[in-house]
């Protein structure tokens, strides 16, 4: 790849990326608690649609997979498959915020509504992450032109992650729903549009398949199975994939907790008279702003220390700050919102990085096993594994604050339920950090030049 291509290809992929996290960061961050404190979806119905959502990730990834490698020119076409899914994904998005009447509480029709939301959003989701991510191995191979791409990508998610930031001020942290409905249809016309920009140059670029190759998918079409089993034995055979996987899968579990539940920990632990609306609003969007500014600012120390020693720095930082945190106490509010930002910021910069060493795996496994479908099918490993985190991540923190008497209006409860919230905000973050510094030292492909040496 050349210098003069590289440019608007860049181009292209970041605004895919635009488009991509201006809806994933909103949707994460809010529908928790849209569905728990607007809706007043009953804890029963919660846990089914998080199950149901599970089990539909499983078979989604799988049907993502045969996309992907299908023969159709719909599916053998990754910008075919874009403009299919870029306005679908849209409209999903749209879905969990306008209620279908007015829920009463525990109403069965909001427990339906959080069911067709999360599938449908997942669904369109992952037909767009998993075609960019696949694009990211197959194009980018080089180790330089990735980190140019990563320094590119992140102004784009530092863009998208402004997202957060206007939701929260113009509907007052949701308290406002008419408002934050008004914006959530702004953002949805901008990511479709920046979406439907970068794969229309993003059409140039993409790797076509031969006549060979397309010969080749027709010939395998009755083996399809037994070549995903195949494949996935073989990949799964590798140990540094395993330990990613596992890896990966704590830091969607604790990225999906935070998503999900920082802005109703803040709301119960930090008082109003403490930190008004306002403030929470910029707390919550400097998680996701400045972790896109700490990976900008430090690709000069990725590109001299590499991924490996960065991520494992990210654990030690955040473990290292949830031991402080719960030696201070939670009496002490600003260093309390200090450090869920803090966290956020360590959590979202980390998991930035994670598609350099999956990249580099790919790059492995194909000198290994020289397969047309690889990147494809490493990717959807990947989230076939590390997507049911975000599912066990909601079910099992709501089933613990439950214990506490979440969601009793008895006031009695209040102190341990905040005790509990506190303990949860600060020992999952370290207990995680333990597991994931514990796995990562295992991991052995630590940069690129390591297998590239060995040939």
């Amino acid at each position: 790849m050349t210098l003069l291509n590289m440019k608007p290809i860049t181009w292209a992929y970041s605004m895919i990326t635009l488009g991509t996290e201006m809806l994933n960061c909103v949707f994460s961050f809010y529908y928790v608690k849209l569905f728990l404190h607007l809706y007043k979806i009953s804890d029963m119905a919660f846990y089914q649609a998080q199950i149901i959502f599970m089990v539909w990730n499983v078979i989604n990834n799988l049907i993502g997979y045969f996309h992907d490698n299908s023969k159709a020119e719909c599916c053998s076409s990754r910008h075919v498959s874009f403009l299919c899914c870029a306005f679908l994904y849209a409209t999903a998005f749209l879905l969990p915020w306008f209620p279908w009447k007015y829920y009463q509480e525990g109403d069965w029709l909001s427990g339906l509504h959080l069911v067709v939301s999360l599938c449908a959003f997942d669904s369109t989701l992952t037909c767009v992450q998993q075609a960019q991510r696949a694009l990211f191995a197959e194009i980018f191979t080089r180790h330089e032109s990735r980190l140019q791409l990563i320094k590119i990508n992140q102004v784009a998610s530092l863009v998208a992650s402004t997202s957060i930031l206007f939701c929260g001020l113009i509907s007052n942290n949701m308290e406002i729903l008419p408002y934050f409905q008004a914006v959530a249809i702004v953002i949805a016309f901008l990511a479709a549009a920046s979406l439907y920009a970068g794969m229309y140059h993003m059409r140039h670029f993409e790797l076509k398949r031969s006549p060979e190759e397309n010969l080749l998918l027709e010939s395998e079409d009755d083996l399809a199975w037994t070549t995903v089993v195949l494949g996935m034995r073989q990949i799964l055979s590798q140990k540094n994939f395993y330990l990613f996987l596992i890896m990966n899968f704590f830091q969607v579990f604790h990225l999906t907790f935070f998503n999900n539940f920082m802005m109703i920990f803040a709301d119960s632990l930090i008082p109003r008279d403490a930190l008004s609306s306002s403030i929470r609003s910029l707390m919550y969007g400097a998680g996701f702003i400045c972790s896109q500014c700490l990976v900008l600012t430090s690709l000069s120390w990725l590109k001299k220390c590499g991924y490996y020693k960065i991520i494992l720095i990210s654990f030690y930082l955040k473990g290292t700050a949830s031991i402080v945190m719960l030696l201070l106490g939670r009496q002490y509010y600003y260093c309390f919102a200090l450090y869920l930002t803090f966290i956020m910021v360590i959590l979202r910069a980390s998991f930035s990085l994670f598609n350099l060493p999956l990249a580099d795996m790919v790059d492995v496994d194909l000198l290994k096993f020289n397969w047309s479908s690889l990147p494809s099918m490493v990717f959807g490993i990947n989230a076939l594994f590390t997507k049911p985190a975000q599912s066990f991540s909601p079910m099992m923190i709501l089933s613990r604050l439950n214990l506490h008497g979440y969601g009793n209006p008895n006031s009695s409860v209040l102190p341990d339920l905040h005790d509990a919230m506190f303990g949860l905000i600060c020992l999952v973050p370290l207990g995680i950090a333990v597991i994931q510094i514990l796995v990562w030292s295992l991991f052995s492909t630590r940069n690129k030049t390591d297998y590239i040496g060995t040939l």
